[in-house]
């Protein structure tokens, strides 16, 4: 069975995006980006939103962008191993190999997808995540703290949501990113 993680890049004062929806701040530090290709290469299935789904296909769809480093062209060939799961009511047509679009979320289909997968599952996407947290599927939290503030924007972890978290792992990554890994207690 995997684990259902819940993976967050966030500033400091706890925001995904700023207030513009904007995440360009995020950085291409190696070791940062090493951690996040080993993050998807321990994943059997990404079970994502929409946004996030569309934002992070150029990683299948555009060669060239794989093509520009050998950490990028890693990154690209982790990305297109695992099944994705888009989560979306406006979604079409898939983008990319390996892809279904669910309708609605389903806690028990989240649940038979982690029972059936011999690694991880990460949940992308904070609308997304934040119902997973709320139907109590999240196992853990890998929180990447980066070094700034944005004052404000979209929250990284869900509001209203009390999270008991059990710290596992903490380590300092390239600029400044704090990388914290937390088990959730079950209620």
């Amino acid at each position: 069975m995997g684990r259902v993680v819940s993976p967050v890049n966030m500033s400091i004062d706890g925001f995904i995006e700023d207030e513009r929806g904007e995440f360009a701040w995020l950085p291409v530090d190696p070791d940062v980006f090493e951690h996040h290709t080993q993050l998807i290469r321990s994943a059997d299935v990404l079970l994502y939103g929409r946004r996030l789904y569309e934002a992070m296909a150029v990683w299948e769809t555009d060669l060239a962008v794989g093509a520009q480093s050998a950490a990028f062209g890693a990154f690209a060939a982790a990305w297109r191993a695992p099944e994705k799961v888009v989560s979306s009511r406006t979604l079409d047509e898939v983008l990319m190999e390996r892809t279904r679009i669910e309708r609605e979320f389903d806690p028990v289909e989240v649940a038979r997808i982690a029972r059936a997968a011999n690694r991880d599952v990460l949940v992308g996407g904070a609308e997304l995540a934040a119902v997973a947290f709320e139907a109590a599927l999240i196992d853990e939290v890998h929180l990447y703290a980066l070094p700034l503030t944005v004052g404000g924007g979209k929250p990284g972890l869900p509001t209203g949501v009390r999270l008991d978290l059990r710290l596992l792992e903490t380590r300092r990554l390239g600029e400044g990113v704090v990388f914290t890994r937390s088990a959730c207690a079950r209620p």
